[in-house]
């Protein structure tokens, strides 16, 4: 009797106790596989995206340099960073001899200009080949800006860049690297040249598509300056 009354004790202080806990929580580990896996559905989203742009009489940029800009992209505006849906994409890696800056609506996804861009006179001669954040550098910044507001300057009608790159273009505006139209800027000048001008830093377009391009890209659009600068390109918190 005694024993069963015990028995029936114990069982009830067994209930009333709290189960053990720890402050352990075992974290994911993901393994080089699963980042592969990873890394290969962007890739495979990255392509679905470029075939389905519609060059519109225009190239395209090459996978390579696209695929980056199309990651930036997607990054700057989840963060609330840019406002509208024109990704602007210049590729360094190319002669300035060729046209190597688009404008994609990433929305219709067409390409709506693909024209020349001037880089920096400090950044190489006909390709650019070194960059700098730095102050009268006269170099071009690679990376990703926000476009910001339109002003009239010594170039006429110009647009203001913010670099969003830390220690890479954040001296943008600091540096008044801005878009705006340059005389060598042009086929003719590169007939004359063999090259295409250079500015102090800023991508400098063509006199007659800068007022178009500008105004419309204008109000927090995304600009990608690319090249497959290995500094870059592992610094970059955009594209890592």
């Amino acid at each position: 009797m005694i024993n069963n009354f015990l028995t029936s004790i114990f069982v009830i202080l067994l209930s009333f106790t709290s189960p053990v806990t720890t402050n352990f929580s075992a974290s994911p580990i993901t393994s080089p596989k699963t980042l592969a896996a990873v890394a290969e559905t962007k890739e495979a989203t990255a392509k679905d995206v470029y075939n389905s742009i519609d060059a519109n009489s225009f190239s395209l940029p090459a996978f390579e340099c696209f695929s980056k800009a199309l990651r930036g992209y997607e990054k700057l505006k989840e963060q609330g960073k840019i406002k509208k849906n024109y990704l602007t994409v210049i590729d360094f890696s190319k002669s300035s001899n060729t046209k190597r800056l688009w404008i994609i609506d990433m929305e219709s996804e067409k390409v709506l200009f693909n024209t020349y861009v001037a880089h920096g006179r400090n950044s190489g001669n006909e390709f650019a080949k070194t960059f700098s954040n730095k102050p009268s550098s006269y170099k071009s910044s690679l990376g990703f800006y926000t476009t910001g507001e339109i002003y009239t300057g010594k170039h006429g009608e110009s647009l203001r860049l913010d670099g969003v790159e830390s220690g890479i273009n954040s001296n943008a505006r600091a540096r008044a690297i801005v878009m705006h139209a340059a005389d060598y800027v042009s086929e003719s000048f590169i007939k004359q040249n063999s090259r295409l001008g250079r500015s102090l830093g800023c991508p400098a377009l063509p006199n007659h598509l800068n007022k178009k391009i500008i105004n419309l890209i204008t109000g927090k659009s995304c600009l990608f300056i690319y090249h497959p600068n290995k500094t870059y390109l592992t610094s970059s918190k955009l594209l890592s």
